[in-house]
């Protein structure tokens, strides 16, 4: 006779029970012991088609014990009624809970230093006498992570059971809940982001392989074990072309805000912004202007597993996108598109209806930027074959820019650089590719030139990654000095010293200035600066008899007075005469006075600090023009120099305020106590420099006035 407890899952089987009552029996007494039970009886299809989807709330808790029960429901349970209750328990994940709970929880947050921790396991040698290895064991996933996985695994067996004449209803819901809980995964990203990708291979068909797994997450395989059971409400009638069309653009929809969800989730560590693209191509396009002996990001890539991941992941998710049909023209499309853009997925507890036809469904801008700047990447960075062509940057990069980092609501530019660094690096990387194959444009007129590099320089500004900041400053520089006319070059640099409040980006329009000043008046003739004729004997060509030399020597004169009277019409670039420093001598030079001198020594030393970048800018540009004679004398910069009273407006206080704070932070004084220990060394090293620099010029201007 058997001693064993009578197990009350199977006493209370129906039809010993009616399936309300069976569901109450289980819920009282199901445990993570008798999951096993619960699994051998969930292979009834009767059983399961009636009761499964009220089951799903008490397994996911169970999870990762439960998962075999929850692939039995998708299997046999009625796909219709177990989606509903799949994409409830999606919404219901909050990946905050367990950060939470692990800060407030010292005993969760020992685990978690843990889990960060190495761990070791033996491994097995033939040779006994070895030592153990230390090896990496993966830390395990969180609750929700495995919630997140089984569930998606499950949507992948449920959707494809359904047959219905409208699958993109259902379609819609499961995918708009993925992302709104994708999106708050935060430091979670990286765990849930293959189980997305193997979803979509899942329910679109497409056959390539799953991405190699980097932790213990043995639940991202989708589990198709066992055959499914038919839809129980199945409709004959099958989905008509349109339905098709839906169904493909909420794929190709959801892929565009899944990598733009990924992509701005990537945390920019090391200065590593994203895929840092800009860099990396860079490095393959210019490998002259590489640092020699230190390691490139190119290379950092492909050794790094985190990086490369990184890679791995978006190559996976452009070869989706390309399975499913989204074209080159569609990324386009959405870039240029100036509908105000609505992300309404977001937000958990609202839900959009399901589109009536494939035009209502929106692809994400930002992601559309991510894939074509990986797809226009391709062909530089892995010598892939396929090209995807540049955009130009007039119109077409402007567009973008306008579209994608002017927010509506704000004030106009008032939050440019401030986005994402991946975000912000994809953007560059899309106008390096058009500067680097001449692909520039018209700009509809000057306010769109200057409205296009007030964008770029305000990420050189203010965007919190070097690397970014660098190529923001490479791309305004190139496409400011690409326009034609000198006069929209100089209102630009004016409007910028004049106008803008960023004293780094100041510092940046003196760089502008000194670049023109240069090319507009090097001391070796230059037929584009000059106006200085080729010589007639470099277009000769060798041999020949006396009358073929005759004839070229008629043509090279006849050309070179062609050339000559050309010249004479184009007037000297305004950078080659003292007009542009004449015009800019007021934002150059300001009077300092008030600002260093006449106000208390702690308001000075703000101001003093706020603009050091600008003041060093000016000064190494005034050392330039004092330094060169032929700058002096082209530029006239004595008159420049006495007619706006530079000594005694703008040397004169800075030099004055530069020794008085000198005096204080060595002596322990105000200006010392507000800055702290650490501070006061790097203030001291700030005045010097500037101090040092102003002696330069000290002794160029006396060497201007000996000259003159």
């Amino acid at each position: 006779m058997s001693n064993e407890t009578p197990n009350p899952l199977l006493e209370a089987l129906p039809p010993a029970t009616d399936y309300l009552t069976y569901l109450t029996v289980i819920e009282y007494n199901l445990t993570s012991e008798n999951l096993p039970t619960l699994h051998e009886v969930l292979q009834d299809v009767t059983l399961t088609t009636n009761i499964g989807w009220d089951l799903i709330h008490l397994l996911v808790p169970l999870l990762p014990g439960s998962d075999k029960c929850l692939q039995d429901i998708a299997r046999l349970g009625n796909p219709r009624e177990v989606i509903i209750k799949v994409t409830e328990s999606l919404r219901l994940i909050d990946f905050d809970t367990a950060e939470e709970q692990e800060e407030n929880d010292d005993e969760a947050k020992d685990e978690a230093l843990a889990r960060q921790s190495l761990r070791t396991a033996p491994v097995p040698h033939t040779d006994q006498s070895s030592p153990t290895q230390a090896i990496e064991t993966p830390p395990e996933p969180s609750l929700q992570v495995l919630q997140f996985i089984a569930l998606l695994s499950m949507l992948s067996v449920l959707h494809p059971r359904i047959k219905t004449k409208y699958p993109s209803r259902f379609l819609s819901t499961s995918l708009q809940a993925i992302l709104a809980t994708y999106s708050g995964a935060g430091t979670h990203i990286e765990e849930t982001t293959p189980a997305v990708i193997q979803f979509i291979k899942a329910i679109s068909g497409t056959k390539r392989p799953q991405l190699p797994p980097r932790r213990n997450t043995s639940q991202n395989n989708i589990l198709l074990g066992g055959s499914a059971a038919p839809d129980p409400e199945g409709s004959v009638e099958p989905p008509d072309d349109d339905e098709l069309v839906i169904q493909r653009r909420l794929l190709q929809s959801f892929v565009t805000h899944f990598v733009e969800e990924y992509m701005l989730s990537l945390a920019s560590a090391e200065d590593i912004p994203g895929l840092a693209l800009c860099t990396r191509l860079q490095e393959r396009l210019h490998p002259e202007w590489t640092v020699p002996n230190r390691l490139t990001l190119s290379e950092q890539f492909s050794k790094d597993p985190k990086l490369l991941l990184r890679t791995t992941i978006i190559g996976q998710i452009v070869a989706l996108t390309q399975d499913l049909g989204l074209e080159l023209q569609d990324l386009y499309s959405t870039l240029t598109d100036k509908t105000p853009e609505l992300i309404g997925y977001r937000d958990r507890d609202e839900e959009d209806d399901p589109p009536s036809s494939a035009a209502d469904i929106p692809l994400s801008r930002r992601g559309a930027a991510f894939l074509l700047a990986a797809r226009q990447s391709a062909p530089v960075l892995y010598n892939e074959s396929v090209t995807a062509p540049a955009i130009p940057i007039f119109p077409t990069h402007a567009e973008v820019l306008q579209n994608i980092l002017l927010v509506v609501g704000s004030p106009e530019f008032s939050t440019i650089g401030s986005e994402a660094p991946a975000l912000l690096d994809t953007l560059l990387a899309l106008a390096l590719l058009a500067l680097e194959n001449n692909e520039i444009g018209e700009p509809v007129d000057d306010e769109d030139f200057h409205q296009y590099l007030q964008k770029t320089s305000l990420i050189s500004a203010n965007c919190p990654s070097p690397n970014v900041r660098y190529h923001a400053h490479y791309l305004t520089s190139t496409v400011l000095r690409s326009h034609p006319s000198d006069k929209v070059r100089l209102a630009f640099i004016r409007d910028t010293l004049e106008h803008c409040p960023f004293e780094n980006l100041k510092a940046s329009a003196v760089s502008w200035l000194k670049g023109e000043l240069l090319e507009a008046n090097s001391p070796l003739p230059n037929p584009r600066v000059d106006g200085a004729a080729p010589s007639p004997a470099l277009s000769k060509t060798g041999g020949g008899g006396g009358e073929h030399a005759a004839a070229s020597k008629d043509m090279d004169e006849a050309a070179a007075v062609a050339a000559s009277e050309q010249q004479e019409e184009v007037p000297p670039s305004l950078f080659a005469t003292p007009i542009a420093l004449a015009t800019l001598s007021t934002y150059l030079f300001p009077d300092l006075v008030h600002d260093l001198t006449a106000q208390s020594l702690g308001d000075a030393w703000m101001a003093f600090k706020t603009n050091v970048p600008f003041y060093l800018a000016t000064l190494n540009l005034y050392r330039l023009l004092l330094g060169h004679r032929h700058l002096r004398e082209a530029l006239d910069v004595g008159a420049l120099h006495v007619d706006n009273d530079i000594g005694g407006s703008y040397l004169w206080p800075l030099k004055q305020a530069c020794g008085a704070f000198r005096k204080d932070l060595e002596n322990g004084g105000e200006i010392a106590s507000e800055e702290g220990e650490s501070g006061t060394g790097v203030a001291i090293g700030e005045v010097s420099i500037v101090q040092m620099v102003l002696e330069e010029v000290e002794a160029g201007v006396l060497d201007l006035n000996r000259s003159n």
